[in-house]
Formats: C-alpha cells, structure tokens, sequence
C-alpha cells in the first residue's frame, strides 16, 4: 500500500512541479512534492471517475483533497464564477483547520482522477511528525482563506454596485412613465385633466366608492373668440390659465377639475345638495367677474358662464354632461356672466 501511494506521489511529481513563492502557491493552491510526500503518508489515495460528485454544498466536511491527477471543477452557486483544478493542486482544506465544516462549494471530478484525501484526524498526527511542514502549509491555507473571502467581498460590493445601478436605473424610468403618463392624462396649458384624465378618473372612482353625492359644473368663457381675434391667442392662453386657476382652487381630494376642450371646463365635486353646489357655481362666476371688474389691459379673465346640476350615479358621463349643457346652454343664451341649474 505504501509503495501505491509513493508511485502515485512520484506521478504527481512529474506532472505537477513544486513552486517555493507563496504567493503564486496562494494563487492556485499547488503543494510542494514535499508537502505531497509528507500527506501521503497519512492521507487515503483514491481513484474519482468523470462525473463523480465529492461533496455538495452545505455538507458537513472533515477532509481535504489534493489531486495527483485529473481535474476537479468546484461550483459555488449564486453566480459566482466556477473554478478548474489540476494536478498538485488541494481543496477543501477548510475541514482541515475548522473541523466540522459547511462545504462552500460542490466539488464534481470532471476527469478520471487520482485524488489523495486526508481526514482532520490524520492531519492533526502530521503535526507530529514535520510541524515545520505543516506549519508552512497552514501559513499558506490561511492566507488563502483570506484571498478568496477578499475576492468574495469584492465581488459582492460589485454586484451590490451593479444591483445600485440597475435599481438607480429603473427608478429613473418609472419615473419618466409616471411624468409621461400624467402628460398624457393634462392639459398642457392649464394643467388641469384633459379628457383622457377625466376618462381615467371616472374608471378609478367608479371603483372606488362611486359618485353617490356628486355635482357636477360646466363652464364656459364668455366671448372668448373677442379676446382672442382683439388681442391674440398668447393672451387668450392667459385667459384661460386663469379661468383654470379658480377652477383648481375649487377641486378638492375627491374632485376633478378638468379642460374639455377650447373653453369649456367642467368640475366634478363632491356635494351635499343642491344649494352647496350652487355656491360653488356662484363662486366660479362673481369670481371670475370681480378680476374682470378690476379692468386690467389687456384683460386677463372674461366673465364665464355655468351649467349646475347633481348627478345621479346610477348614470354615466353623457347623461350628465347632457343635464348640465341644458342648464350651461341657457346661461349663455341669457347674456352669460350667470349660473343657471338643471334638475
């Protein structure tokens, strides 16, 4: 038997060198033919065929392994690069210098092989023998240990960076799809909803509570083609940013003010009656009228015209806006500047 394990020895001094630096010893765990000779001695030589799993991950382990011959590939999960090894070259050793030891890795023969396998037990009889030796070689396993948590740590703070990166990233771009979502649902003058955001909230209200005690104001500016043909539309454009301003100052949590279109604006709002709903309509009016009485030039309001009603929510959008157009179609017809009510 020991004449076996000498040939094998002298195999891998053949095939594998010794190298004297440590750290190109640390670099790629290769043993001295020294070292080899010395774990021979106590360690249990065995032949590993292709495809052969040593250990899995998680497993409890009390040995190391040196390979004489073949390779090995140790796998260590997560995403972490894979590593080959070759003749000389020992693994495992951790079950050496913490005993009882959860492998880090799977280690699977990836060719016929030769391996050399020395238990904790029989380590610790070397000490005995060449403490010199030994010594050396814990030297080297440790500053190995140190390298390869190094190399994990660097790693980790790399894919934490990537992972930085990536998150950094897509709050960017779910943020760019929230700004380009709710330019899409507003007017871009007024910043008040356009249709499409009084679409999107009519949806998401039904869903949520429904509009069981709602009124609803249609309002048109009066006159509005005057002020654009005697001073431009730039001032038109004021105009009706202005009328949006007294029509944001009414919207509260659950309400909507919205731009329907050219002129004309309407307010969903949550209302008790009729005469709260009325108030709000007279605001949006005497309002409107007393900016228009402080005679600017040129002016930035004109006087407005409003449709009241309360809606019923078993209806939906065209029944109501048919109500309050009724009402907003006789306020205009009687001269404008006025609130008239539809029941």
């Amino acid at each position: 038997m020991e004449s076996e394990k000498a040939a094998r020895v002298a195999g891998y001094e053949l095939a594998g060198p010794a190298t004297d630096g440590v750290s190109r010893e640390t670099a790629v765990a290769v043993l001295s033919a020294q070292e080899c000779a010395l774990f021979a001695e106590a360690g249990r030589a065995r032949t590993a065929l292709a495809g052969e799993r040593l250990f899995s991950r998680g497993e409890h382990g009390t040995s190391m392994f040196v390979i004489l011959r073949g390779a090995v590939i140790l796998d260590f999960g997560d995403d972490l690069s894979s590593k080959a090894l070759g003749p000389g070259e020992f693994f495992g050793e951790l079950g050496l210098l913490v005993g009882d030891h959860l492998r880090s890795a799977m280690a699977t023969v990836s060719a016929d092989s030769e391996l050399l396998e020395l238990r904790y037990e029989e380590f610790q009889a070397l000490v005995d023998r060449d403490a010199a030796l030994v010594s050396h070689f814990l030297r080297r396993a440790i500053m190995r240990v140190v390298l390869n948590e190094q190399n994990l740590i660097h790693r980790l703070r790399c894919r934490n960076q990537e992972l930085q990166a990536a998150l950094d990233s897509l709050r960017i771009t779910s943020h760019r799809l929230n700004q380009s979502e709710e330019l899409n649902r507003t007017d871009e003058l007024t910043e008040l909803y356009n249709r499409r955001g009084l679409a999107l909230y009519l949806e998401q209200r039904r869903n949520n509570g429904g509009f069981d005690g709602f009124g609803l104001l249609l309002v048109d500016c009066d006159h509005f083609k005057n002020v654009n043909d005697a001073y431009g539309h730039l001032l038109g454009d004021r105009v009706l940013q202005s009328v949006a301003n007294i029509m944001r100052s009414l919207a509260g949590t659950q309400d909507l003010a919205c731009r329907l279109g050219g002129d004309e604006f309407c307010l969903l709002l949550k209302a008790a009656d009729r005469d709260e709903m009325l108030r709000y309509a007279d605001f949006v009016v005497s309002t409107a009228h007393a900016l228009q009485q402080m005679h600017p030039s040129p002016p930035l309001i004109c006087s407005l015209s409003v449709g009241a009603c309360l809606i019923d929510p078993k209806s939906d959008w065209n029944d109501w806006y048919a109500h309050a157009d009724k009402a907003l179609y006789r306020a205009k017809h009687a001269g404008g500047n006025r609130v008239e009510w539809q029941d």
